[in-house]
C-alpha cells in the first residue's frame, strides 16, 4: 500500500503587484491550515498505537487551549 492520498480544500492566492507578497500570503493560510505540519508528519509510517497517542494529546491541548479562552475574559 502506498501512502494514503491528502484530500482537502485548494489555497488560492491572487498575485497583485508583487509576487513575493503573494507567497508570503500563500505561506501565512498553508501554515493557518497546519499543511507543512501533516507533510512533516506523514514523511514517514506512524504506527497505529503512535497516532492514537498523538491524536489524544492533540486533543486535549485543544481542549486546554479552548477552556483557557473561555476563562480568560
Amino acid at each position: 500500500m502506498g501512502p494514503e492520498p491528502v484530500l482537502g480544500r485548494p489555497i488560492e492566492v491572487e498575485v497583485r503587484g508583487s509576487l513575493e507578497k503573494a507567497l508570503k500570503i500563500l505561506k501565512q493560510r498553508l501554515s493557518k491550515e497546519s499543511v507543512p505540519q501533516e507533510v512533516k508528519r506523514r514523511r514517514f509510517f506512524e504506527k497505529p498505537n503512535v497516532r492514537r497517542k498523538r491524536k489524544m494529546r492533540e486533543a486535549s491541548k485543544r481542549l486546554r487551549r479552548e477552556t483557557h479562552r473561555r476563562h480568560s475574559y
